[in-house]
């Protein structure tokens, strides 16, 4: 699998400017997942009513990586990262630039990226596990230290 480059590092400040960061809108199908998952419903349920929404892919990949259901936790996840690809590609993002994870609804689509690396690891997916984390640290180095902790098993 080859993912796509955000940008050298560096690019996103300083000296040499890179591509602005790529925000999701506040008000697409991530808000959406957002507000019925903080009203306790079932992410299988959010992810069948809004498919496009990475946030639910990333909750129910969270939990069954949680679980020790790596395989799903690994489907879960691919399929929340391409749908975010997709979400970010309508945005502007032409694979490469910053994903900030202070904005809200980039964090389904940074915390698919997550699991899938973890998953990818734990399934013995090596080089992909690396690519996974080189891509969100590129990204956003904050996500990938934020989420360092909230997905173990």
């Amino acid at each position: 699998m080859s993912l796509p480059t955000p940008g050298a590092p560096g690019s996103h400040g300083g000296a040499v400017p890179g591509p602005p960061p790529t925000l999701l809108p506040d008000d697409g199908p991530e808000a959406a997942a957002a507000a019925l998952l903080r009203d306790e419903v079932d992410p299988a349920d959010v992810a069948a009513a809004h498919p496009a929404a990475s946030l639910a892919w990333s909750v129910l990949a969270t939990r069954a990586f949680a679980a020790g259901r790596t395989v799903e936790a690994y489907a879960y996840a691919r399929t929340g990262y391409h749908r975010g690809l997709d979400a970010l590609r309508r945005s502007g993002w032409r694979g490469a630039g910053p994903v900030p994870w202070h904005h809200e609804p980039n964090r389904g689509f940074l915390r698919s990226l997550a699991v899938l690396g973890r998953a990818a690891g734990a399934i013995g997916e090596d080089d992909e596990a690396s690519r996974c984390t080189q891509f969100l640290s590129a990204c956003d180095p904050d996500a990938a230290d934020r989420l360092a902790g909230d997905l173990l098993p």
